[in-house]
């Protein structure tokens, strides 16, 4: 199975550690956060990746290589200028047509249940299937809304506290699609998943369901996050996949 591994962020806010790794290379226990991610990926049967890079690219590659140590295959796409989470799949697009395909956000470190995603996406019949976790603070994070039948119906970025919905779940940046979503993505700009494409899916009446993540998932995009993923990881109380 086919899966998008998005690692071309910059990490600017976990400088001065990210002036000489990519963001998906901190490290977290004995090896980085990326090897964790693909672990993982070919742990539930996800073993035909692709990977976007932009920021110091050969860190990377040189580390994984083709992927054959990890029992995978792993294809690079180098984003000179970052494309977007949506975009980056442009350049790639014609691998992932045919095949439905999962979507990584490789700054998050989780030992969710993949395959119960994949399962419920293709129960579905989605366009798209986002996996979704709650947390008591969803400041700084977007927030999504579902129907009885597990539908997202309100997708919110970045909400102020007034705009807090009751019964909210967080995006958890891991996404089950179809290959029909690729033509949905804006062929020019730098369209993002959780800002752009979803809501104006939503708007449209595309299917977008939700999958409540059976499993933990940790952030690692900021200083206070990376520290408290870290301590997690080092007291047991984070089990790794």
């Amino acid at each position: 199975m086919k899966a998008m591994i998005l690692a071309a962020g910059r990490g600017s806010r976990l400088r001065p550690l990210t002036d000489r790794l990519p963001k998906p290379m901190i490290p977290i226990g004995d090896r980085p956060l990326l090897e964790h991610v693909i672990r993982l990926l070919q742990g539930h049967g996800f073993d035909d990746l692709v990977i976007n890079l932009s920021h110091l690219p050969d860190v990377i590659r040189n580390h994984f290589g083709d992927g054959r140590e990890y029992d995978v295959a792993i294809r690079y796409s180098f984003e000179p200028r970052m494309l977007g989470t949506a975009g980056a799949l442009r350049p790639v697009a014609d691998h992932f047509r045919g095949d439905d395909f999962l979507v990584y956000y490789a700054d998050n470190l989780t030992n969710a249940n993949l395959s119960a995603l994949w399962s419920d996406h293709q129960a579905a019949d989605a366009m798209a299937t986002v996996g979704l976790l709650w947390m008591p603070d969803p400041a700084g994070r977007g927030i999504v809304g579902l129907t009885g039948d597990g539908r997202i119906d309100r997708w919110l970025e970045k909400p102020e506290p007034q705009e807090i919905f009751d019964d909210y779940f967080i995006n958890g940046g891991i996404y089950a699609c179809c290959p029909e979503i690729l033509d949905a993505i804006p062929t020019s700009g730098s369209p993002d998943f959780a800002h752009d494409l979803f809501p104006r899916m939503l708007a449209d009446g595309h299917r977008v369901y939700g999958h409540h993540l059976q499993g933990q998932l940790l952030s690692t995009d900021t200083p206070e996050r990376y520290a408290a993923t870290l301590q997690m990881v080092e007291s047991g109380s984070f089990s790794l996949p």
